[in-house]
């Protein structure tokens, strides 16, 4: 039997592609032969982040670009907006992902198959129609939780219980936003201001939460849905949500990057999905520390601050005392370049370092870190999970919110900072990381999810077994196509 052909497609930013390319290389692993779709943009962000040679692939894992609909940004290395992204995508891609697999489809490469299976993106979910048009399953990957999809799918009943958007600019800061939300079956003691960031719109014609209800609608057409988590972590809201929703089969398969350590990888190991260029002399700085001695901060690859607020971080991680390692994107500050006074540069000599991008599991899994200070991705919580490391979060957009509810609220790993982020309270909470009992309490708990995490990735847990029931799917799908 030949080989299931499967098309992978991210949404085209770093934090969707890191996932997607994990999720790809256990289906190499398990049999198929990939093609990995990238933006035209992104493709030659990589080009110039991994070198020339680094998007060539492997004879049955091949990379090809589709254009995302957007001007190129005058900075070929900046982070696209988000929100417009996620437009052009759903309006622009369908017509060139289309022609891409009646090219693929017309290749005569000896021992690759016509595409028999795509695994999407939610937010690239155009390309269900796709698969409809092509006769093959699409499957939606979500690189998300499920929590934060869950409030995606009670979106339309908290806005006819008028409780979404908000009445006006006065609710964000009256206190509305502590208004307990019991409205989402399995989500207990969840604030609006816990729900996604796009729900904060006092826009009641909102473009992208009107959106968000036809796209996250068009989900439910999916052959299945994969999840990048673990049942053990979110058991409530997942048996709330099959129990009383009309879902597609729902696989949770995840911390995906744990279960790729299950698997001897042949060939893929090199294949990369960093944007920007690593930094891997961060790990010999490591070296020389202490075990559990460093704090680990990184705000991710979306993130923007006020200059304002860099400063107020720093010093906040200057006064702790504390050893520390900072990823500092170029654009990180709003508008303008990420700079820091000169004076913190000579108060943190030996204990700080500052760097420009770095194999983040690699370094949450080096003995020397302590901590994580944390913008609460959910790639990042995820990772800090399964290496036993606390967290600090301060969370920015998008999922985050909800994110940061979970890790404090309920896994208790975690401390949040406010928004309006100030020294005295980075060097306080920093300083209860590493020192204080709330730190230690916190890193038991962490080392508690890293044993559960552990159990659902290895041969019998809920993630492998989930694995195998994809893979079986695919083949088996094929099977009936031959």
């Amino acid at each position: 039997m030949e080989k299931s052909h499967v098309i992978c497609i991210p949404f085209p930013v770093q934090s969707h592609i890191t996932s997607m390319m994990n999720l790809a290389k256990i289906l190499h692993f398990r049999g198929s032969h990939i093609t990995f779709v990238n933006s035209e943009f992104n493709h030659q962000r990589l080009l110039n982040s991994r070198g020339p040679d680094s998007l060539k692939g492997l004879p049955d894992f091949r990379f090809e670009t589709i254009p995302d609909g957007l001007p190129p940004p005058t900075d070929p290395n900046a982070t696209q907006d988000i929100v417009s992204l996620a437009f052009s995508v759903r309006e622009n891609c369908l017509e060139p992902f289309r022609n891409l697999i009646y090219k693929l489809n017309s290749a005569k490469h000896p021992n690759v198959q016509p595409v028999s299976c795509i695994v999407s993106d939610v937010p690239m979910c155009f390309t269900l129609q796709a698969a409809k048009e092509f006769g093959i399953p699409g499957f939606l990957y979500f690189s998300i939780s499920f929590s934060t999809n869950a409030c995606f799918l009670h979106l339309p009943n908290l806005m006819q219980r008028g409780l979404v958007p908000p009445k006006d600019e006065s609710y964000l800061t009256n206190g509305y936003l502590d208004t307990p939300i019991d409205g989402i079956p399995g989500m207990k003691d969840i604030r609006f201001r816990d729900l996604p960031s796009f729900f904060r719109t006092t826009d009641p014609n909102d473009a992208f939460l009107s959106s968000s209800i036809v796209e996250t609608e068009k989900t439910y057409n999916a052959t299945a849905w994969i999840f990048n988590t673990f049942d053990a972590l979110e058991i409530e809201i997942l048996e709330a949500s099959k129990s009383q929703l009309p879902l597609p089969p729902v696989y949770t398969v995840g911390p995906l990057h744990s279960l790729l350590h299950q698997i001897p990888l042949v060939g893929s190991q090199s294949l990369g999905s960093n944007l920007w260029i690593e930094d891997v002399k961060c790990l010999e700085w490591l070296d020389s520390k202490e075990p559990n001695s460093v704090v680990y901060v990184n705000f991710g690859s979306i993130t923007v601050m006020t200059t304002q607020q860099l400063v107020e971080f720093a010093w906040g991680l200057a006064n702790s005392k504390q050893n520390f390692l900072w990823i500092i994107r170029p654009d990180l500050v709003v508008g303008e370049s990420a700079t820091l006074p000169p004076e913190f540069a000579e108060e943190i000599k030996e204990r700080g370092l500052v760097s420009g991008w770095c194999p983040q599991e690699d370094v949450l899994n080096h003995s020397s870190i302590a901590g994580f200070l944390t913008h609460c991705g959910w790639n990042s919580i995820l990772e800090s999970l399964c290496c036993g490391v606390p967290m600090i979060c301060w969370p920015f957009f998008a999922d985050q919110q909800t994110n940061c509810r979970y890790v404090c609220k309920h896994w208790e790993v975690d401390m949040e900072i406010d928004n309006n982020v100030k020294r005295d309270e980075v060097e306080g909470l920093v300083r209860e990381l590493m020192e204080g009992e709330k730190g230690k309490n916190m890193k038991k708990k962490a080392m508690e999810w890293k044993k559960k995490a552990e159990e659902a990735t290895s041969a019998g847990g809920s993630s492998y077994a989930n694995l195998d029931k994809i893979v079986n799917e695919m083949i088996v799908r094929k099977i009936k196509e031959e």
